[in-house]
């Protein structure tokens, strides 16, 4: 009876033996991932997310997976991008490794020798070697380990990895439709038209989704990724450089938002010259203006999850832009002004031609707003090239019939304004020999409620002075000055506006200094008065606009 206590049923034995063959199954599944994997330093791959993987030239990186526990089997599938320089990557499974947990659970495995043999059989499922973005679906059964292994051979990069698992693999990338290719349906001299078939993505998710355009004149970009490289190599550092991708690191989700529902354009300089990159909502045809004509350029076109941050490339293309049509030339007549206006964004040239009547020429230019880049050749020789902003006088010398080709070219994005006048009559001068300064002071010393006085320098030759005023809130002070046109002369101003005309000169320059003392002003107003020099060709000259605030008390 004593030793019938100690007798346990059957059924008892086998249901402890059972828990206990269980508890050793699941310690030595977790001996195998421990002892596989700190063997070959080797990272568990997160499942449903991105992972930015970081590459030592020559040196592999291993991540590994496996099926969560409780289920058999499930689909997954493996995208790897890589972000600059091609590489190697690769899935293989240990053959073995399914067999030896089964047989570790019945005891049949019990040695460490015996494990480090069965590793080392491994079996291959994908290989790539290259650029581009890959994708490979499979099945992945419980207890088998897959091991993805990354190489770089060129140079230290990274690349982006992203796994997922289960029955219903949801896409974090964006959709390309069955004919991912990209069109060219129009080409002019500056602007090319592209038209893509639209991605089911955003044909359903239109809110989160966009497709933005790359530009660039050196080659195609297999993805947004590799775009981003190129541009933080060239060194920029700037948000605005990185802000396609919309990367949550550099714009914050209000931001992203407020991007996403209206066209983003960024040009940004690398490297390889200008990458343009343009972001244009859900439609898809696309005209890029502003291009050089008689130049190759290489356009891609991404579908974009402003949410996740996701992207997919389409097939990029490539067009030449057409040759800029002859120059045409406009001849200039003797001794007659004309004004040009030069376009920043249509027309930033002028061709002008003229023959000389004498062996001496003079040019003469005055910007009137902005600043000027002008060439004067000769027989396709350049005798002179210079930017400027106010007046420029040039007196050449050649042989009677030459014939001058001046240029002329904006080198500002807004509209600039010129007169140009050239003659034979060398003898007569467009202009007096200019004052050093063109700038008005005024004294405040002998400012008062009701007056202001103002100076400037005059010139040699007799001269013509003419002074204007207006009122002006203190606000409008910067406006008025920066937007002056100085081409314009009296006549352009209103009669109200004329303080008085006076004559003015000096032999020595350094005593060429006029003063003149305005009355019947209003207290604590501000005016802005401009100076006009008229000399001998009737050519008015604006000295620069001067604000002068009246006392408030006297």
């Amino acid at each position: 009876m004593l030793g019938s206590q100690f007798c346990l049923p059957f059924w008892l034995v086998f249901v402890l033996g059972f828990y206990h063959s269980l508890e050793e199954a699941k310690s030595l599944q977790q001996s195998f991932k421990s002892d596989l994997f700190n063997f070959y330093h080797t990272l568990i791959l997160a499942d449903g997310k991105e992972t930015t993987v970081y590459l030592l030239k020559d040196v592999p990186k291993r991540y590994y997976f496996v099926l969560v526990e409780g289920r058999t089997s499930a689909p997954f599938t493996v995208t790897v991008t890589p972000c600059d320089v091609p590489i190697e990557w690769n899935i293989w499974v240990h053959k073995t490794s399914g067999n030896y947990l089964k047989k570790a659970a019945h005891g049949d495995y019990d040695s460490h020798n015996q494990f480090q043999k069965t590793t080392k059989t491994a079996s291959t499922l994908f290989s790539y070697r290259g650029n581009s973005v890959e994708t490979y679906m499979g099945t992945s059964y419980y207890s088998v380990v897959y091991v993805l292994e990354f190489l770089s051979i060129e140079r230290d990069t990274h690349i982006t990895v992203y796994l997922t698992t289960g029955a219903t693999l949801e896409h974090l990338y964006p959709e390309l439709p069955v004919d991912p290719r990209i069109d060219v349906i129009g080409v002019g001299h500056t602007t090319v038209t592209l038209a893509w078939k639209h991605s089911p993505t955003v044909l359903q998710y239109k809110e989160n989704t966009q497709y933005c355009l790359l530009v660039n004149e050196k080659h195609n970009y297999k993805s947004l990724c590799a775009a981003e490289t190129a541009i933080r190599s060239s060194g920029m550092k700037s948000p605005e450089a990185l802000a396609l991708s919309l990367s949550p690191h550099v714009l914050d989700s209000q931001q992203v938002m407020a991007l996403s529902t209206s066209e983003l354009s960024l040009i940004s300089k690398t490297s390889n010259g200008e990458v343009r990159q343009i972001c244009a909502g859900t439609k898809n045809i696309y005209t890029v203006p502003n291009l050089t004509p008689s130049t190759q350029y290489y356009f891609d076109v991404f579908v974009v999850n402003f949410l996740t941050n996701a992207s997919t490339a389409y097939t990029g293309t490539f067009a030449r832009t057409l040759e800029e049509p002859e120059p045409k030339v406009t001849e200039l007549k003797d001794g007659k002004v004309i004004q040009l206006i030069l376009d920043g964004r249509k027309q930033k040239h002028y061709n002008l031609q003229y023959q000389a009547r004498h062996k001496q020429v003079q040019f003469n230019f005055q910007s009137c707003s902005g600043q000027v880049q002008i060439e004067i050749s000769r027989d396709r020789k350049v005798l002179m090239s210079e930017s400027f902003v106010g007046l420029r006088h040039f007196m050449l010398k050649g042989r009677l019939g030459d014939r001058y080709l001046v240029n002329l070219g904006s080198t500002e994005p807004s509209n600039t304004s010129v007169k140009v006048q050239v003659s034979s009559g060398f003898h007569k001068p467009f202009f007096p020999v200019l004052p050093e300064s063109l700038k008005i002071k005024s004294f405040s010393k002998l400012r008062t409620c009701d007056s202001v006085t103002i100076a400037w320098l005059g010139t040699q030759e007799l001269s013509k002075y003419c002074i204007y005023k207006k009122q002006i809130e203190e606000d409008q002070v910067w406006m008025e000055t920066r937007n002056a046109d100085r081409c314009s002369g009296p006549d352009s101003r209103q009669k109200s506006d004329k303080v008085l005309c006076k004559y003015f000169h000096d032999l020595n320059l350094q005593r060429a200094v006029t003063t003149q003392t305005i009355k019947g002003l209003k207290a604590g107003t501000v005016y802005l008065f401009d100076v006009y020099l008229i000399g001998s060709s009737g050519i008015p000259v604006r000295y620069y606009s001067k604000a002068v605030k009246t006392r408030k008390k006297c």
